[in-house]
């Protein structure tokens, strides 16, 4: 009986990788994982690979507990053979579901599926839906595990988010998207992603009426989502040292209890057992603010538009707090000074003009003026620094940080924290003692709170 779970297993093994590697259905493979799914009591759904896990789940709510975590490792070392059988019969389907996306146009309605089973896959690896194309984070391990013959493939978590990434972006790319945004009833079946507003604001100077009005739409729910996010980052840390030269307020919400009993301690009446108050104590609530200049320089060239969007919504979320003077420039070959729409991403967006090459120079020919207090002024820079002018431009970069404004170079400021830097401009910001900052999101958003509420 051992042997022929076993066996059972392998077959529809086989088929995922036939499916995945040969793109031909095999008749043999196909009949034999039918009767393996019906001997163990599962859907032949599952092997429909126009059937969506939703749509499977919805039909059969007892399997949801099992999609989720099933490729989570075990610990057990007594494996159960017949276990093991469904659980490759889920894997396959999460699998084939998102690996294997055929080629050919792609409708709203395919895109939005393949999304859904993105976030089974998420799931099945123990994350939450959507942590993965966030972020690539190796989340903890939950559910029930996989055991020691099923493929373990939380271990390729970081590897994992990326080519979700790759894969959405590819479908995004095959929607004949004009068309779909033209249709209000396809338009709203799309999900606001990274992918997806990459291509609408590409798009954007060739949408027009319903199409263009679909577009914004959609830009906005995804610049307000994302938002949410580092505007709850940032006020983690918004804080700023007290300010002790500034007398505390004296209302009761103030009074420090602990501090005022402590401090009359000596007015204490054994006889009368009651503790006589010559003086209140009142906490210190005012903080030190000094106004500081952030200057946020971001290359809009092909390969940062997720650095835009990211560090345009932060921007504007800086621009929020008191005593911040927020300045953004954006640059390919041309630079763009943003900073009147500083304060709305979302306009700030659909003013850029994403792709196209790359000269710093033009850049930096707008930021120098802006410092007119160095030691008040932090830089922010942010791109790949693949430049044609790299010495020139990097001279200029020395000086700035000589002048005593804070200068942070910035190899990238996405989800995932993926991105390549030219390493001469690397190893050149290291010797100057500005190393680039590369990774997260959370990265820059720690550099900044550090030096705007000093």
């Amino acid at each position: 009986m051992s042997d022929a779970q076993e066996n059972r297993r392998q077959v529809l093994y086989w088929r995922l990788l036939s499916r995945l590697f040969d793109h031909e259905e095999q008749s043999a493979l196909e009949s034999a994982s039918l009767a393996v799914l019906q001997d163990i009591g599962l859907p032949p759904a599952l092997l429909d690979q126009q059937a969506g896990v939703d749509s499977i789940v919805q039909r059969h709510p007892e399997l949801a507990a099992e999609f989720d975590g099933v490729m989570v490792p075990g610990t057990g070392e007594d494996r159960d053979k017949a276990a093991e059988v469904r659980r490759a019969a889920l894997v396959s389907k999460v699998l084939l579901n998102v690996f294997a996306t055929g080629s050919g146009t792609v409708t709203a309605g395919q895109l939005s599926r393949w999304q859904a089973d993105a976030g089974w896959l998420e799931r099945a690896l123990g994350c939450q839906p959507g942590q993965l194309r966030g972020g690539g984070r190796q989340a903890s391990p939950t559910g029930t595990g996989v055991g020691s013959g099923t493929p373990d493939l939380s271990t390729l978590i970081p590897q994992i988010g990326p080519e979700l990434g790759a894969l959405e972006a590819d479908l995004v790319k095959r929607m004949h998207l004009r068309e779909v945004l033209a249709d209000p009833a396809l338009a709203a079946q799309l999900t606001p992603s990274m992918s997806l507003i990459e291509q609408l604001l590409r798009d954007k100077d060739n949408l027009s009426g319903v199409a263009l009005a679909n577009a914004k739409s959609l830009i906005r729910r995804f610049v307000d989502e994302v938002a949410e996010v580092l505007r709850t980052q940032v006020e983690k840390a918004s804080a700023g040292a007290l300010d002790r030269s500034v007398p505390p307020k004296r209302v009761f919400r103030n009074l420090d209890l602990d501090r005022t009993i402590w401090k009359n301690l000596t007015n204490w009446s054994p006889e009368e057992e009651r503790l006589y108050v010559d003086r209140l104590y009142y906490r210190h609530t005012a903080r030190k603010t000094t106004p500081q200049r952030l200057i946020a320089v971001v290359d809009q060239s092909g390969s940062m538009v997720d650095s835009m969007v990211n560090c345009t919504i932060l921007a504007s979320i800086f621009a929020g707090l008191p005593k911040v003077d927020v300045h953004l420039i954006a640059y390919d070959t041309r630079a763009l000074d943003l900073t009147p729409w500083v304060a709305d991403p979302f306009e700030t967006l659909l003013r850029t003009q994403l792709g196209g090459g790359t000269d710093g120079t033009v850049a930096m020919a707008l930021t120098q003026p802006k410092i007119a207090e160095p030691r008040n002024t932090v830089v922010v820079w942010i791109s790949d620094f693949y430049e044609s002018q790299c010495e020139q431009l990097y001279d200029s970069m020395a000086a700035i940080h000589r002048s005593g404004a804070k200068f942070i170079p910035v190899g990238s400021v996405t989800s995932s924290g993926r991105g390549s830097v030219n390493p001469w401009f690397r190893e050149r910001f290291k010797d100057l003692g500005t190393p680039v900052i590369s990774g997260h999101i959370r990265k820059l958003v720690h550099e900044l709170k550090s030096f705007l509420t000093i």
